[in-house]
């Protein structure tokens, strides 16, 4: 006798909800900042634990803001609610990352960020240690990691090393990587999809102009980003460029049925921590449940889509992933460039005319490439250096459309004077910090701290 068809536990449009936007039709942009935290002679990386730790830096922040609220991840603190928005969390290699809410424009999120982070490094400047942006943690080897208890750490360890060749250095990226990412937003599912597979194809060359990770344990590791590389070994199934992504007619269906076919890594425990999840396709997990008599709801499906590492995650937003983390003083040069990218239409479908139809192979092969030599790489059989600067030509061109109608304040476009600066002479933030390294190795790691530190 045949069996009776399961229902799922939750429905295809409950599923599809999470991608639903009010009838505001706001686009905001938010930032996430991630920071090495060093000792700022040595650039030793600062543990957990101790009264010079990074938990001691967010038990300050308790104490002396009226309002904060703590996360733990079962016993451990692991993140700040700050009282007057955003949060500050630790990474599993010990990096600090502040968080901001969104704002209606770019410049207003510079601001904002600024002074958090100003604060930020000022608290840590109490415990004797430096914050400091990048690419990946500089004087850090991958076997001197010291981690954060968080309780999904060895859970997605042990997932990476499951997967063997192919996710060999999902550790690493981990433990070393930083990187400042971006939230958009869209606002109806036709929006989504032109936004998405944009930034989809525009993250390749994007990457290029932002490489920012030469260093490993202090010395030059042969690539002018190990970010990029480590990801490009990382879990192919969820990382990096996702085909699907890159399709002239991608849509939320689309999306949610890769993601159904993905398997998810870790969910909630009863205890307040994290737990392996069955590894099965979590379609799968909706219909057969966990194996302990519950079946996934909404709050797993949004834990599922966070598990997915992508140059551009679709979730309530669109979060862009892509590229290294750049110096404090070039911070704002990420949203300025992805707002004026996205959130102008014509700038937009300009960007979609330059980069269609390069498929997912060109892409990695391109991202390989710009690992090594970063504008110098080729794209789909163009300079990846004139690539990136028509894009950062049309954001400027989107920004400026955007003041003038009053939805972004003139500073913004100044932000962009990093990339041009990059784009015009070829020298990457990663090529000026081995020029600074062949200067003086002796010094070279509190020369670095002091350049780059959040002041």
């Amino acid at each position: 006798m045949a069996l009776a068809p399961v229902t799922p536990s939750l429905s295809r449009a409950e599923l599809r909800g999470v991608f639903e936007k009010g009838a505001d039709n706001s686009e905001l942009v938010g930032i996430e900042v991630e920071t090495a935290a060093l000792d700022p002679g040595t650039g030793v990386a600062v543990p957990y634990e101790g009264p010079r730790g990074v938990r001691a830096l967010l038990e300050h922040l308790l104490a002396e803001r009226p309002g904060a609220v703590p996360q733990y991840d079962r016993a451990a603190l692991v993140a700040v609610r700050l009282p007057e928005g955003g949060t500050v969390s630790l990474e599993h290699g010990g990096a600090v990352e502040y968080s901001s809410p969104p704002y209606t424009c770019v410049a207003e999120l510079a601001g904002v960020t600024e002074r958090a982070l100003r604060g930020l490094a000022a608290a840590a400047r109490r415990f004797g240690f430096a914050l400091v942006p990048g690419g990946q943690y500089p004087f850090t080897a991958p076997e001197e990691v010291e981690w954060v208890p968080h309780s999904r750490t060895p859970l997605m360890r042990r997932h990476f090393e499951s997967l063997g060749r192919p996710g060999a250095a999902g550790v690493q990226v981990m433990s070393l990587a930083l990187s400042t990412q971006v939230s958009l937003d869209f606002i109806s599912y036709e929006d989504l999809t032109q936004k998405l597979r944009v930034l989809a194809a525009a993250s390749t060359p994007a990457a290029a102009l932002f490489v920012n990770a030469p260093l490993e344990g202090g010395r030059p590791c042969g690539q002018l980003s190990r970010r990029l590389d480590y990801l490009s070994r990382t879990d192919p199934a969820r990382t990096s460029i996702v085909p699907m992504m890159l399709r002239e007619d991608v849509d939320v269906e689309m999306f949610i049925d890769w993601a159904l076919n993905l398997p998810m890594i870790h969910r909630a425990a009863p205890d307040g921590g994290r737990c392996a999840a069955p590894r099965v396709p979590f379609g799968t997990l909706l219909r057969q449940g966990f194996g302990d008599g519950s079946r996934p709801r909404l709050a797993d499906w949004r834990a599922h889509l966070s598990q997915i590492f992508s140059d551009v995650r679709l979730r309530e937003t669109l979060e862009l992933r892509a590229v290294d983390g750049p110096p404090f003083g070039a911070l704002c040069a990420v949203p300025a460039f992805w707002t004026g990218l996205s959130y102008h239409p014509p700038s937009r479908a300009a960007a979609w005319e330059l980069l269609r139809g390069i498929g997912p192979d060109e892409h990695r092969a391109a991202l390989r490439d710009i690992s090594c030599r970063g504008l110098a790489a080729d794209f789909a059989d163009r300079p990846v250096r004139e690539v990136a600067a028509e894009l950062l030509r049309l954001s400027e061109c989107g920004l400026r459309a955007r003041v003038a109608a009053g939805a972004e304040r003139p500073e913004a476009v100044g932000f962009l004077a990093p990339l041009h600066e990059i784009a015009e002479s070829g020298v990457t933030f990663a090529q000026r910090t081995l020029d600074q390294l062949r200067e003086d190795p002796a010094t070279f790691p509190a020369r670095h701290i002091a350049l780059h530190r959040i002041p």
